[in-house]
């Protein structure tokens, strides 16, 4: 496995070792993880590295999970190693999709990007053209390259949708569990509470990987979990495992200025996987849901940010969303407008 001690990969080894594969775990580090057990081989590798992969692979593979594969070039790596590797599973992710209209996660940020996407979305929906620009024009490429191998590499490709769980680089909940933390007594949700950006626990996503791994063939597939709930539930179900009561500001349409409202999973209009393929192809049954499994992400959440800063403890978190994801000072003169009359608290 390549990408072993990444938040993904160590739930995907430790399923794939108690259902009987032999595996090694690799990655930069070469280190490994407590809950694997003895039987994990760890290997440190930089697949950059010319021969590296060739050379760790030895004689073959019956499976090659690869976590960290991006664009043409990684494609072309793991399809020239086809004659050594029995079947393989890749991370793709659902930022490949854009709608009708050709918007996707990369229009994000241009007026009236944001995508309109079926409810729920087929693998079958169109996706953005492959290139090397960004995130999701690079899994496009090493998309089509993969499945251009046909039989010489079966390839499962799993369409992620938003990541979340324990070791999370950008854990979205930390925009609650944070305020939770500081004692914030109120927040404020855009879109009426109501954006649903489909969550995947590594649990599921490791269990997808086991089962793709047991039924090697040729496809795409998405990764969820069982439901999609809105950013409202998501704030309800950490408030409970909390044991907190802020109040909650809805506002409708978009975030008011500087933001305010904005959280990691709003959007204008919902994103929902269809996961019915998962369950025909593979025999998908998620290992657990989101409420379910919020507990063990809160817990760990709140251990990481007990003697360090936000900024410190998740420095992509700030590259991904921003410094101002708990700007308090616009939150609270927002609110003081709001309070004062003013429903959409302008100055």
């Amino acid at each position: 496995m390549l990408g072993a001690t990444g938040q993904v990969g160590r739930a995907a080894v430790r399923a794939l070792a108690e259902d009987g594969w032999e595996v090694t775990a690799a990655s930069r580090g070469g280190g490994g993880d407590s809950a694997w057990g003895a039987g994990v081989r760890t290997l440190a590798l930089d697949r950059e590295e010319e021969g590296a992969l060739a050379g760790a692979l030895g004689e073959g593979c019956d499976v090659l999970v690869d976590m960290v594969a991006f664009g043409r070039d990684h494609a072309t790596q793991l399809t020239e190693l086809a004659d050594r590797t029995g079947s393989a599973v890749v991370i793709s992710s659902g930022a490949v999709y854009e709608d009708d209209r050709g918007r996707s996660f990369d229009t994000q940020g241009e007026p009236d990007g944001f995508p309109e996407y079926p409810v729920p979305i087929p693998e079958s929906q169109r996706t953005v053209a492959p290139g090397d620009a960004t995130y999701g024009t690079r899994k496009v490429a090493l998309e089509e390259a993969l499945l251009a191998a046909g039989r010489r590499l079966p390839v499962t490709l799993l369409r992620a949708g938003a990541i979340h769980g324990e070791h999370c680089r950008t854990p979205r909940e930390l925009y609650f569990v944070k305020r939770a933390l500081d004692g914030r007594d109120r927040r404020v949700l855009a879109y009426g509470g109501r954006s649903r950006f489909h969550p995947v626990h590594v649990a599921n996503l490791a269990e997808l990987i086991r089962l793709a791994a047991r039924r090697p063939g040729s496809r795409v597939i998405n990764a969820g979990d069982p439901q999609a709930p809105t950013v409202a539930e998501i704030a309800a179900a950490v408030d409970e495992v909390l044991g907190v009561r802020p109040g909650t500001v809805l506002v409708e349409g978009a975030p008011p200025e500087g933001g305010v409202g904005e959280t990691p999973w709003s959007g204008a209009h919902p994103v929902v996987y269809d996961m019915a393929l998962a369950e025909r192809e593979l025999g998908y049954r998620p290992a657990t849901g989101y409420v379910e499994s919020l507990p063990g992400t809160v817990e760990w959440l709140t251990a990481q940010l007990r003697a360090r800063d936000w900024r410190q403890a998740f420095p992509k978190m700030v590259r991904s969303y921003g410094k101002g994801l708990f700007d308090y000072a616009a939150e609270d003169a927002w609110l003081e407008r709001y309070d004062r009359g003013d429903r959409n608290g302008r100055p």
